[in-house]
């Protein structure tokens, strides 16, 4: 621990951290602009300056690490007037005209900083030379006329998500944010993540969806989970009037720690199809208006007539209570022929490796952090399950060595010192070459070690890879001691080839994880409910769709179902197919449980008001299996762990 004083107080602080960061710690407020508690210190707005004693000049407190007996003054005279020329300055380089800007009136952190220091005008005028406003992009607009040059965005862009796609140009009062080699921001390597924007302190970068509808000030905050991917992360939701002004990820999060694709962020905000308000049943080849309890007889008769010919399908997007009810009605209490999820293909070759294995064999996501050395398998960490990808890009400013192993084109090829591209269909033999290969080169366990040369020279037989791919291949990622596979258990799609993928892990010592489809497609597993959909002859199907959009290969699968019944949000064409439709409340509007793929049980609450005839998914479930007389308790946590998972599951 450091002894300092600060404004002539005496406080106890942990030694290696900076002034601003015991400031902060012991209450004491300095002001910042290009500081970000998530970001590396940058020491470039010079708002943070304070006086030391010792030192000839001021010293910004961002970079300055404490020390034993240092001295330091926030708000004397000297530090006023530094600060009050360094914001002058800063309003001096670009168009500030606080008057058009989204932010201004309490979002924006120059704005309130001037404020603070009592500055009502500006002492030194702009040049008044128009800049440039790219809005290329689908949902962010750089407005270059508020930027302040911080580099948040750009820290944000590599630290946070890896990416690298902004930058500076030029020097001096001619310096710029750019994208890639000045492209428009539409038409760069932008991932759309939107961290730029969560990140940034002026109005510099806009988000299209949100401007001039709300102060992000005077919006209600909900903490909240997403339901984009299997992933699971924390959601920090802004709304006002019962409408959703923009999601932030939650820095508090212990998944994302404050990270968001644009599956998260953007996506839901993008949704429009036509909200279903009301119970309709066909009457006459319409579907027409109806009361719930007219609805839910009708559902519960077709059900009970047709038991022995039902099918019944569940998204895996509902919570972990719905799910649960689902189960204890159609495969319990009807014994419906066929009762899964949707994407329920995605884990079931995770169930068959259990069968055999018996414990659980996956790690954290947090090791994703720590990893020295990363085996992308089959798993498109590009365009799905997307903060996972992050994770692996950003790894990189660390020196983490990253392979790639794949049958297809992967997005992330370029990032890879070794890349396998192997024979569709050959991954438990590419899977089995890297361990001849470790083998070989006496890096893993020697138990392993046993016809190491036979063994890699069959591999690249099987697989048309050469064996120096292999070697080199195998001597990444052994380098270090934290090595972590990343593969897709639905892209594998085969139950040996994962078995080979845990002998290899054990073999290098590396944490397994993979992605597992839907937002609650673990704990769809751990229900049961991972059946492929066969093809058959139902009288009677019931989907609980939920908010999912339905694929096209699911209505093509229905269509020759007479009787459908259908538990859906919003308008789609199984909607317009079904005899019956029963509303029920989107992602932001429901609360429960979702367990997501490290096994972790996290809560969703609801952020908005649903309309008065909409119903939750569990209700709705609950109801039709009174109506069924059938008897469910909630006893849903106990389910989960009645049988063993890949991950070990906190509840």
């Amino acid at each position: 621990m450091a002894t300092i004083t600060i404004n002539q107080q005496t406080y106890e602080v942990p030694d290696g951290i900076t002034v601003l960061q015991a400031a902060r710690q012991l209450g004491i407020f300095i002001p910042t602009l290009c500081d970000h508690p998530h970001l590396t210190p940058y020491g470039g707005c010079r708002l943070c300056m304070v006086e030391i004693e010792g030192f000839r000049t001021l010293q910004a407190a961002c970079t300055i690490p404490v020390s034993n007996n240092m001295v330091i003054y926030t708000e004397s005279d000297k530090v006023k007037k530094a600060r009050e020329f360094a914001l002058s300055l800063i309003f001096s380089e670009r168009n500030h005209f606080c008057p058009y800007c989204q932010v201004s009136g309490g979002d924006c952190e120059l704005q309130n900083a001037a404020y603070r220091l009592g500055m009502t005008h500006w002492p030194l005028q702009p040049n008044w030379q128009p800049f440039p406003v790219d809005a290329s992009h689908p949902y962010i607009i750089l407005e270059h006329n508020r930027c302040i040059l911080c580099r948040r965005c750009i820290r944000a862009c590599n630290e946070l998500v890896g990416v690298n796609t902004l930058g500076v140009a030029n020097r001096g009062a001619r310096t710029f944010i750019i994208a890639d080699f000045e492209v428009p921001l539409g038409e760069s390597t932008c991932a759309s993540c939107g961290m730029c924007v969560q990140v940034c302190p002026t109005g510099a970068m806009i988000d299209r969806k949100s401007a001039y509808l709300g102060k992000k000030s005077e919006a209600k905050h909900v903490d909240t989970v997403c339901t984009g991917c299997s992933l699971g992360c924390g959601l920090d939701v802004l709304m006002t009037d019962n409408r959703i002004l923009s999601i932030y990820g939650n820095w508090d999060a212990p998944v994302n720690q404050g990270v968001l694709c644009k599956v998260g962020r953007y996506y839901p905000l993008d949704d429009e199809r036509p909200r279903i308000t009301r119970p309709l049943m066909r009457h006459d080849g319409e579907l027409k208006p109806t009361t719930w309890d007219e609805a839910l007889n009708a559902a519960a008769h077709a059900l009970k007539r047709q038991a022995t010919n039902s099918l019944a399908l569940a998204s895996a997007r509902l919570t972990t209570e719905a799910l649960y009810v689902f189960r204890r009605l159609f495969a319990e209490g009807l014994h419906s022929p066929l009762a899964t999820t949707l994407n329920g293909h995605a884990v079931r070759p995770l169930v068959e490796v259990l069968d055999d294995l018996g414990e659980p064999f996956e790690g954290s996501v947090a090791d994703l952090d720590r990893a020295t050395s990363i085996l992308v398998m089959q798993a498109d960490l590009a365009n799905h399950h997307e903060v996972l990808g992050f994770m692996v890009r950003r790894s990189l400013n660390r020196g983490t060595h990253v392979v790639i192993a794949d049958s297809r084109e992967n997005p992330l090829a370029h990032l890879a010192e070794v890349t396998l591209t192997f024979k569709e269909g050959r991954q438990t033999a590419v899977i089995e070459g890297l361990m001849a290969a470790v083998a070989r080169l006496g890096l893993g366990r020697v138990e392993y070690a046993e016809d190491a040369v036979a063994n890699l020279a069959n591999a690249a037989k099987a697989t048309g890879l050469a064996t120096d791919d292999f070697l080199k291949a195998a001597y990444q990622i052994t380098r270090g001691e934290k090595p972590v596979i990343v593969y897709d258990p639905a892209a594998i799609n085969d139950a040996t080839a994962i078995k080979a993928l845990v002998r290899l892990a054990k073999m290098i010592g590396a944490t397994l994880i993979s992605p597992k489809g839907e937002a609650n497609s673990l704990a769809a597993a751990q229900l049961d409910l991972v059946e492929p959909l066969h093809q058959g002859t139902y009288e009677v199907a019931f989907v609980a769709l939920g908010d999912e959009i339905p694929s096209e290969a699911l209505v093509a699968a229905l269509e020759r179902i007479p009787y459908l019944i259908v538990q859906a949000s919003r308008e789609s064409k199984l909607t317009a197919r079904a005899d019956i439709v029963l509303p029920v409340y989107t992602w932001a509007e429901e609360s429960g449980h979702y367990l997501n793929l490290e096994g972790r049980l996290q809560e969703a609450h609801p952020c908005l008001s649903a309309p008065e005839q909409t119903q939750s998914n569990e209700a709705v479930l609950r109801q039709l299996a009174a109506k069924l007389g059938i008897e469910v308790n909630e006893d849903w946590r106990a389910a989960l762990v009645q049988r063993v998972a890949p991950v070990v599951i906190a509840i």
